[in-house]
């Protein structure tokens, strides 16, 4: 039985990939923003910082959510969203050791 593709790769590989693809799309990057300036918050209000449909924003936030940048506790009535600081620390070692990797000049 062939190794499920990620196994192919070392950890850190598959990491900075993981975060990467959440990075990769402005709207993801902006909800990032919002979320850094402020302790939590509802869909609502990050929704409204979008010029996006609602159901493009959820998929979005699945997306970091996915890649454990952030998360969501729900506190009743509603789900407050916050950045998942052990995780943002994590995905900034990683993105800086990967952007630090020597490269072979073309001469």
């Amino acid at each position: 039985m062939a190794k499920p593709k990620n196994e192919q790769f070392s950890k850190d590989d598959v990491k900075v990939a993981r975060f990467a693809k959440a990075l990769a799309h402005p709207a993801r990057v902006a909800i990032l923003r919002h979320l850094a300036s402020l302790d939590t918050c509802c869909f609502n209000e990050i929704s409204k910082e979008l010029p996006l449909a609602d159901s493009t924003v959820s998929q979005h936030m699945t997306e970091l959510k996915n890649a454990g940048l952030i998360q969501g506790s729900f506190e009743p009535p509603k789900v407050q969203y916050c950045i998942n600081y052990d995780n943002w620390r994590q995905a900034r070692k990683c993105l800086k050791e990967f952007t630090k990797m020597k490269v072979a000049k073309n001469e």
